[in-house]
């Protein structure tokens, strides 16, 4: 066992004794037809006694753990509360599981980013249930007159072996609420988990495959009126005016009018990115009425900036790359030596175009202002902050701000941005009513906040043995940089230059799944085939044989993102074993690896044979080293996901813009890979190293880019240098 201190996250041990006391729940549940059957009822504790913040022991043995960090469907209501019942010694069917309030004293970060869910929370959440468990054996201690190091836990029972007492943890709660927390406690030892590393279905799952309410669009107040929104049609476009009075004698419409998301003066939060700063609210009783009363609504727009249009993206990317940056992100060696005496040089550039979210579920939130407090509720991966900007808008003082989380209907980052939050907090105040703002599906695509566009230039310098001996990277994007300077090939060549540009648009721009890695990867990996090929090597040993090098001279910092040659090695060597690597299968087999997210990924995509213009992958193999797997069917889940997603919108999607206006509005113009287009197979294999867990919501993406790239070369003998890599004017096959 491990000793560790509980002085991280201390707070949220410390026991309030307001809430400690025992007391009668049924069970904390705000939508209101998400009802409990009779036998969950009489099968409920009668009182429920809270240890600390994290989790509440009932009088029969029952848990109820807090999940603290908003669902997004990485599943971590699920896996954050099997690492609390591990610590805590309790059998996971005795285990009920809530989304937590939102709380930063008692649960520090609760936020839906960065695939860091997980790693920020593994030490925390280990404590919360090894705290819990001493001050249950604590009060069996004084109970039994024994020492409470002779008792051992098991399942939720505790146990004195000598004496011959044992006890469940339900007996033993009450009198737990008056131990002082523990200013040390043990840690179980990797070897001893019972809970950690085995598949736990979702908590959720039933629920959401048989409809029931766990979603914002499927909140339902008494009174509560709809609200959605009209945006400039074109980006750099202003409020003008509109014929308001007309629509407002509607039937079932209560108001129509125009305000200021973000006025002069507010203090934003990084979360407020995004959104359009002026728009039309229309309210009404449902949200069928608010549609056509958008039909009649004619809102006048005048220009207020340039309208740009994706051609001159393009251009404007194009002529950064060929202007070298005053600082170089980093520089290592003599490049312009290297390039000199090289015996062969590769030069390509990538681009790929700004993308969309598409979550399933559109923006949407529930708000109730009064002048006495706000209620909101809804999906959000940053409630903290969007909490903070709701109080500075209306005007009322953070703490009578209440910002509840529902389940997420997707992400990818969209839900980073609040806006949305914002817009409705800001009608119902308006309105003096409980709204529910819904955009729908054209509002959503149309108003970013998008993924930007991306353009980088590759030149790479081989001697005449075929060793990489120089490395140029020169890439820009829309409102972003692009280059990650201390990652690979960084380390791996002696001679390395990275340079980075970032062009202001005026199209709003922010993360979308592995931000900036959902591009680099894919050029960056595919690039690295080239070379390979110039060298005269496999490409997968090219590879290997650069984290040789790497590991002699490593760069960065794990601490701050950078990779770990060895464990990068390792994710390729993996894969390489798993799917026999250098047989010949018959069929087109492309291969990558990328580092992102604090996790490691290597791919192996083999696609069918046949013709048509239409890409099937028939397998990928996947190697992933993430640490400590806590669930590994969710795990592979989120793997699978991942990959699929990288397949789809490499393939399939775009957004453009003409004069500023989105061309793309909904899925007739938008595409996504469908079901029948998914891998028919696919294998995922974890690296078994015991260290702490990392990311994996998005580590998997970024990678399968490539490995599709390589595989379709080795399929058609052409190079796919820009995204998406199906069009209408270009099929891929045939």
């Amino acid at each position: 066992m491990t000793l560790v201190k509980t002085k991280i996250g201390r707070r949220a041990f410390i026991r309030n004794t307001g809430l400690a006391s025992g007391g009668l729940v049924i069970g904390f549940n705000w939508l209101a037809s998400c009802k409990m059957t009779p036998e969950q009822v009489s099968n409920l504790p009668k009182e429920w006694f809270e240890l600390n913040g994290f989790l509440k022991v009932g009088d029969n043995g029952l848990v109820t753990i807090m999940s603290p960090n908003p669902e997004i469907g990485q599943n971590v209501k699920t896996s954050m509360p099997m690492i609390v019942a591990e610590e805590l010694d309790i059998a996971w069917k005795d285990v009920m599981v809530e989304q937590a309030p939102l709380n930063t004293d008692i649960f520090t970060r609760q936020l839906a980013g960065g695939s860091q869910s997980i790693r920020q929370g593994w030490e925390s959440l280990r404590m919360a249930g090894a705290t819990a468990k001493q001050m249950l054996k604590e009060a069996a201690a004084q109970t039994w007159g024994v020492s409470a190091d002779e008792i051992t836990t098991k399942d939720g029972v505790l146990t004195h072996e000598a004496s011959g007492n044992s006890a469940g943890y339900g007996e033993m709660a009450s009198a737990a609420t008056n131990i002082e927390v523990p200013e040390e406690v043990q840690l179980k030892d990797n070897g001893n988990f019972s809970i950690i590393g085995t598949d736990k279905r979702n908590v959720d799952g039933k629920e959401i495959v048989t409809g029931k309410p766990l979603f914002g669009l499927d909140v339902y107040k008494e009174g509560m009126l709809t609200a959605m929104i009209v945006h400039p049609p074109a980006f750099g476009m202003k409020y003008k005016g509109m014929n308001a009075d007309a629509v407002k004698s509607m039937p079932g419409i209560k108001d129509v009018f125009h305000f200021e998301v973000y006025p002069e003066g507010i203090e934003k939060q990084w979360s407020d990115q995004g959104g359009i700063a002026e728009l039309v609210a229309i309210v009404g009783n449902s949200t069928w009425e608010c549609m056509q009363a958008k039909k009649s609504l004619q809102v006048e727009w005048e220009q207020d900036g340039t309208a740009e249009s994706t051609s001159y993206h393009e251009e404007a990317l194009a002529k950064l790359l060929e202007k070298p940056s005053e600082t170089p992100a980093r520089e290592d060696g003599d490049v312009d030596a290297a390039f000199k005496s090289a015996a062969k040089i590769v030069e390509s550039t990538y681009s790929a175009p700004y993308l969309a979210h598409n979550t399933m579920e559109p923006m949407n939130f529930f708000a109730h202002v009064t002048p006495e407090k706000a209620e909101l509720l809804g999906p959000i991966q940053t409630p903290e902050f969007t909490e903070k900007t709701v109080a500075a808008r209306l005007g009322m003082p953070v703490e009578k701000i209440d910002i509840m989380m529902t389940r997420m209907g997707g992400g990818f980052g969209r839900r980073l941005y609040g806006p949305f939050v914002i817009e409705a907090a800001v009608i119902s105040q308006k309105m003096n009513a409980p709204i529910k703002l819904v955009y729908s599906r054209e509002d959503d695509m149309t108003q970013g906040t998008y993924r930007p566009s991306y353009k980088v230039k590759y030149k790479a310098g081989l001697d005449k043995n075929g060793k990489l001996i120089a490395w140029h990277v020169r890439g820009a994007g829309t409102n972003d940089d692009l280059i990650f300077e201390n990652r690979f090939p960084a380390g791996a060549v002696d001679n390395y230059l990275a340079e980075k540009h970032s062009l202001q648009t005026n199209v709003t721009t922010g993360a979308w799944r592995a931000p900036r890695s959902n591009f680099i990867a894919g050029a960056e990996q595919a690039f690295m085939d080239e070379v390979a090929e110039a060298a005269g090597k496999d490409p997968l040993d090219f590879r290997l044989e650069l984290f040789d090098r790497a590991i002699n001279n490593p760069v960065g910092d794990p601490e701050s993102n950078d990779y770990d040659p060895e464990r990068y090695a390792g994710v390729l060597k993996l894969v390489k074993e798993k799917a026999n690597w250098g047989t010949d299968t018959g069929k087109a087999r492309g291969v990558a690896a990328y580092y992102c997210h604090n996790s490691y990924v290597a791919q192996v995509i083999e696609l069918e044979d046949g013709g048509g213009d239409i890409p099937r992958v028939d397998k990928i193999t996947c190697a992933v080293d993430c640490g400590i797997v806590i669930n590994p069917l969710a795990a592979k889940n989120q793997i699978e996901g991942g990959m699929i997603d990288g397949i789809g919108h490499s393939t399939y999607s775009a957004m453009s813009f003409e004069e500023g206006r989105p061309q793309q509005s909904n899925f007739d113009t938008y595409r996504l890979i469908r079901h029948a287009e998914a891998p028919k197979n696919i294998e995922v294999h974890f690296v078994d190293n015991g260290i702490d867990p990392t990311g994996l919501g998005e580590p998997s993406l970024p990678p399968a880019i490539a490995a599709l790239s390589n595989a379709l070369y080795k399929s058609t003998g052409r190079r796919f240098y820009k995204q998406p890599f199906i069009t209408d004017k270009a099929p891929l096959v045939g």
